[in-house]
Order: C-alpha cells, then sequence, then structure tokens
C-alpha cells in the first residue's frame, strides 16, 4: 500500500468510515466479522465479549463507547434501524484507536442512507409467541442529500412468560453539500409499553434457588415497564487539505424510565417456598447525557512512513435520576403460585440526583512503518466534576482531574506475523447498584482503572487470521457494606488470555472462533466488612466460542451454520459460597437467499440453546435470574 495514495478518512482513529447502508439480506455476521472478540449486525452477534462484558468488565459502564471513533455517552442504545454494526475492540483489534481504553472499546456504525432509493422489509418471530416487522430504507433527495428512515414494531414474549409492546422510528440525513464536507444528523425513538417485571429470585442459603417454569409468569400484571429511549445527534467531518481532516461528533441521548418496577423473591428455599414477594416501584427519572468529541486529525507521508497526529477535546455532560422508590411487601409465596393482589396506593420519596461534567483535552500520535511496524500513544487531561443532591443533605462535590495516558506497539516480524503490546490507564464510570442493593439504581464513583497488554497476530492463509495475547487489568471491586450499600470494598486484579481464529478456511466454509482464560482476584480493602471470597461475582475462568457458516454446493443460495458456546462456573455470591454451574450452548440453523417477485429475500431460522440448558444467571450477588431454554427464531428480509 502506497501511504500517498490514502485517504485521511481511513487514517482517522484506525476506523474506515463505513460503507453506505446494505441491503438487509446479507446480515450475517460470522461472514462480516474481522475477528472473534465480538461482533454483531442486524439481529445477530456473535463473539466472546460485548458491549457489557470485555475481559471481565463492562466497556458499556466505563463509557467506553464510540460511534465511528467517536466519544459518545449512552443512556440508551442505538436501534438496528440505524445501527448498521458494532465491534468490540480489545488488543490488537484496538490498534491505532487513539485514546485506547483499559475496558475495550464499543465501536458503532450508522447505517447511511444510499445515493439510490431503496428499502428492506423484515418480519421476524419465535417459537416464545414474539413478532415483529422492521422496515429501513433510502430516499435521495438530490445528489447531496439523502434520506433514511427505520420503523420497528414488535410483540416480544420473554421466556419467564413475561411481554412486552415496542415501536421504534429512526431518521438519518446524508448531507455532502461540498467536496470534502459531509454532515449526517440522525434521531431515534423507542417506546415501551406493557413490559411487567419479571420475577428476580434471592434465596435465603447458600444455594441456587430451583428452576421455575418457563412461558408462565405469575404476576402482579399491575407492574408493568413504561420507557422511552431517544438518541439524537450529528456526525460532521471536513477535509479542508490532502492532509488534515476536522471531525465532530455531538449527541444527545436520553432514557425516560416513566414507571419503573422490581419483583423480588425473597428467602427462596430449595422447596420453591419464598418467605416474600417484594415489589418496588420507581417514581418517573430521566437520565439525560450530552456527549461528544471535536478532532482534528493531520497526517505526514515520509516515504515509507506515515504519521498521523490527532488533537482531541471530548466533553459530557449527563444528569441521572434515582431513588424515591416505594415498596409492598406481598407475603409469602412460591415459585409458580400465581399472584393477584390489587395494586396499592404507592407514595414516592423526594429523588436522588446525580450530575457529571467532564471535559477531557488530549494529543494522540499514531506512526506506521510500511512493513515494519506500528508505534502509537496518547496523552490526555480529564477535568471531571460529580455533583450528588441526596434529600435532606446539602449537594456533595467531588472533582478529579487526573493524566491519562495509552501507548501501543505492534512490530512486523514477517509478512505474516505481528506482534504487539500496550498500556492504558483511563478514567471510567462503576455503572449502577444492583436492584436489592439499600442504594439501589444509584450510580457508583468514577475509578482509574490501568491495563497492560501483548500478543500477536499470524495471517495464517488467504484471510484466516489467528490473534493471542495476554492481559493484565486493575480495578475497584464493589459489594455490599453491613448497611446493604453496594459499595467499593476491594480491587479486582483479571490477568488473562484470548484468542482469536477468523476467515473463510474453505471457499464455502467461514470460521469465527475464540475464548479467553480468566484468572480473576480481589483483594479486599482494610475497612471492608464481612466475608470476601478471592473472585470476583459474575465472572466465569473461562469461555469458548465457535461460528461456522457453510455455503453448501447442494441448493443455491442455502447456508448452514452452528454456533457452540462453553463457559466455566461463575461465582454468585461475594464470599463466593455459591456458582453458577458450567454451561454448554449450541444453536444450529440456516438461511436461504433466493428471489420474492424479483426481489432479494433471505429466510433465516434457528434452533437456539438445542439441547435446552437452562439455569440461571447473576444479576448481583445473590440474585438470579432465570436463562432461556430452548428455542426457535427466525426471520424474513426482503430487499425492494
Amino acid at each position: 500500500m502506497r501511504f500517498g495514495s490514502m485517504s485521511l478518512a481511513l487514517l482517522c482513529a484506525a476506523t474506515a468510515l463505513p460503507a453506505w447502508a446494505q441491503d438487509r439480506t446479507e446480515d450475517n455476521a460470522v461472514t462480516e466479522a474481522e475477528d472473534a472478540f465480538g461482533f454483531s449486525t442486524g439481529r445477530e452477534t456473535i463473539g466472546i465479549y460485548n458491549a457489557n462484558n470485555a475481559r471481565g468488565f463492562s466497556p458499556s459502564n466505563a463509557g467506553n463507547v464510540r460511534i465511528e471513533g467517536l466519544y459518545f455517552d449512552p443512556t440508551f442504545g442505538l436501534p438496528s434501524t440505524i445501527n448498521t454494526s458494532t465491534a468490540i475492540k480489545v488488543g490488537l483489534s484496538a490498534q491505532g484507536y487513539p485514546f485506547a481504553a483499559p475496558s475495550g472499546i464499543v465501536d458503532q456504525a450508522l447505517r447511511r442512507p444510499d445515493s439510490k432509493p431503496g428499502a428492506s422489509i423484515l418480519l421476524n418471530g419465535d417459537s416464545y409467541g414474539s413478532y415483529g416487522i422492521e422496515i429501513d430504507g433510502s430516499l435521495p433527495i438530490n445528489k447531496q442529500i439523502s434520506l433514511g428512515y427505520g420503523l420497528t414494531g414488535n410483540r416480544v414474549s420473554f421466556p419467564d412468560g413475561t411481554n412486552n409492546f415496542n415501536h421504534g422510528q429512526a431518521l438519518i440525513l446524508r448531507w455532502r453539500p461540498a467536496a470534502g464536507v459531509e454532515i449526517v444528523p440522525f434521531w431515534t425513538m423507542y417506546n415501551d409499553y406493557n413490559d411487567e417485571a419479571g420475577p428476580f429470585y434471592v434465596p435465603a442459603g447458600n444455594f441456587l434457588p430451583p428452576q421455575p417454569p418457563l412461558h408462565q409468569f405469575n404476576g402482579p400484571q399491575w407492574a408493568d415497564f413504561r420507557y422511552t429511549g431517544t438518541n439524537k445527534g450529528v456526525l460532521a467531518s471536513y477535509a479542508p487539505a490532502k492532509n488534515w481532516l476536522v471531525r465532530l461528533g455531538a449527541f444527545q441521548s436520553i432514557y425516560d424510565m416513566k414507571a419503573g418496577w422490581t419483583n423480588l423473591l425473597l428467602g427462596v428455599e430449595p422447596d420453591g417456598t419464598a418467605t416474600s414477594r417484594l415489589i418496588v416501584a420507581d417514581p418517573r427519572n430521566i437520565k439525560n447525557s450530552l456527549s461528544g468529541e471535536f478532532r482534528v486529525t493531520h497526517s505526514i507521508v515520509d516515504g515509507p512512513r506515515l504519521h498521523v497526529i490527532h488533537l482531541s477535546v471530548r466533553e459530557r455532560s449527563a444528569k441521572r435520576e434515582y431513588g424515591g422508590s416505594d415498596e409492598v411487601d406481598l407475603g409469602p409465596t412460591r415459585i409458580g403460585e400465581t399472584e393477584d393482589s390489587p395494586k396499592p396506593a404507592f407514595v414516592f420519596g423526594p429523588l436522588s440526583r446525580n450530575r457529571v461534567d467532564q471535559t477531557t483535552i488530549g494529543v494522540a500520535y499514531d506512526g506506521r512503518w510500511r512493513n515494519v511496524g506500528e508505534v502509537s500513544f496518547g496523552v490526555s487531561r480529564a477535568n471531571y466534576r460529580k455533583v450528588t443532591e441526596l434529600p435532606g443533605v446539602a449537594p456533595i462535590v467531588s472533582r478529579s482531574n487526573p493524566w491519562l495516558y495509552n501507548g501501543t506497539a505492534a512490530v512486523n516480524v514477517s509478512k505474516a506475523i505481528t506482534i504487539y503490546a500496550g498500556y492504558a490507564r483511563g478514567l471510567e464510570e462503576s455503572g449502577v447498584a444492583p436492584p436489592n442493593a439499600a442504594n439501589r439504581n444509584q450510580p457508583l464513583d468514577a475509578v482509574l482503572t490501568e491495563q497492560k497488554d501483548a500478543g500477536v497476530r499470524w495471517n495464517v492463509a488467504g484471510n484466516v487470521t489467528v490473534i493471542a495475547g495476554v492481559f493484565d487489568l486493575k480495578k475497584p471491586y464493589f459489594g455490599f457494606d453491613a448497611a446493604a450499600n453496594y459499595t467499593q470494598i476491594g480491587t479486582t486484579r483479571s490477568r488473562g488470555a484470548e484468542f482469536s481464529v477468523s476467515g473463510n478456511v474453505t471457499g464455502r466454509l467461514n470460521v469465527v472462533a475464540g475464548g479467553y482464560f480468566l484468572d480473576a482476584r480481589v483483594v479486599r480493602d482494610a475497612t471492608a466488612l464481612g466475608n470476601i471470597g478471592p473472585r470476583p461475582v459474575g465472572l466465569a475462568g473461562h469461555s469458548l466460542n465457535m461460528n461456522l457458516n457453510w455455503r453448501t454446493p447442494i441448493i443455491e443460495g442455502l447456508s448452514l451454520d452452528a454456533a457452540m458456546t462453553q463457559r466455566a462456573s461463575i461465582p454468585s455470591t461475594t464470599d463466593n459460597l455459591v456458582s453458577i454451574p458450567s454451561r454448554v450452548s449450541v444453536a444450529m440453523g440456516g438461511r436461504y437467499r433466493f428471489k420474492l417477485a424479483t426481489k432479494n429475500a433471505t429466510l433465516r431460522i434457528q434452533v437456539a440453546n438445542l439441547f435446552d440448558a437452562k439455569g440461571f444467571n447473576s444479576a448481583g450477588p445473590g440474585v438470579y435470574g432465570a436463562n432461556n431454554g430452548r428455542f426457535i427464531t427466525g426471520y424474513l428480509a426482503i430487499d425492494i
């Protein structure tokens, strides 16, 4: 590759601007994924990590979400009608990203409207009784402006017997008023109705609750969630000269919880009896975040070497409301027993409020030497201010002005083999307290985190790539204090190894396989009370994942696929006396691409959890929700 012929858009943040919206009949995560670390497109998600779990931590909670490389602080996620794909970037896959984050990066690409008219219709359903429709398309207005739109309507049934109705709308505009200028504003809204609060189980002792019946919700029927999620923003880019690029991303994300509920079965015994069913009602609360990034990028071509310099300003102003809840104890019950008590009159208290204002100014460098390697580093200064307003208490103000930095290096040992190493120090959020905490839903403190990693990439043959690496992360560890508040009680150190194999093994067989092995340990604070085990809650010691897609030679347009996941046991209580057992899950499916009245169409069918491996997931220390059993899902996509 000649650096002099490269467009600057391909140099910015190692995230080339995405192609225009593709037809929905072509959605296939296995054939589109570049590695096994985490990728989603349309209704499909694969990989060993996701937006809520990368190397044992949550990139989303940490504040490491991006839209095409630019900083975004979501309170509600982007829908598939406007988000064409999401990739998890860790290790070598994050090489060249300016201002790399310790907990990994969640990078989202927008579904830009095309310069020619077209649309896709997707009809979906599953064996639980869900059904829905998605419509998205492009409408060119003139040579400079194209409009994209999306509409969804769904009735969703969940394995615990709850269901909801939701609908969403999305608009996105692509405007190119002059050469080198592109402006992309967008807006999305999602509405959720009649969404019953499914039960969480809190056992009376050191054991797991008995398995609840699937597809059976026993109430109360009046505890229905109602919320809206809105995202709007603009991406803009301007190339004033050949080696200069100016980019701006400005976003607003709002989560409006109009009615919130928590359904807890407390003191659950092995026979399924529970001492009480506690229903917690939350008053209306709103999370509103303004965020964005302004970045100037300059590249310098020096023979076989390329130098890219980024200057960046990132901003965030986030307001969150919580608390004021009321609760009712509906008395002793049993798992599977119908609850039809009338709705009581809840009396809500005053809300608590939390506001975070943060400005981060930084400079980053990315150097590439053809056939030799790459080196990158970044330095930022964060100005962080958090104000917490509790009822009857003077505002609590905390400030922090840390220096944040990162560096990576990659060396081409040969044409096929690259070795790399990196270090990152970041200021990251820690999520919110779980539903059974005395301070439930309270935003936790931002913390300084650090990560070291190293590894190797091997281009085996063709486009088959193997990546293997090791990592070492440190973050504060949260748990319950003597007053049942969820607070910092120690430090977690996660050391581990990960691998990825991806590409076309043959002309017809695609594989995306990977796994991680994690040695996570807790070091308790000297002031922490209670029995704290050596392993953090919610983290499996290992997880292995394989996805295959085979285009059959028998029937043109027919492909078969399989997905297999195996994970280790998961500590589920702070004292480590209870663990969720290891689990194996297998999915089998296929897709058939054909012509429907001259239009491209794809029929997709999959049997998930083929061997009906049930069990539980952890919703916080000592709190459990039920997993899916076996179910069938499918959709019909038509491009028109």
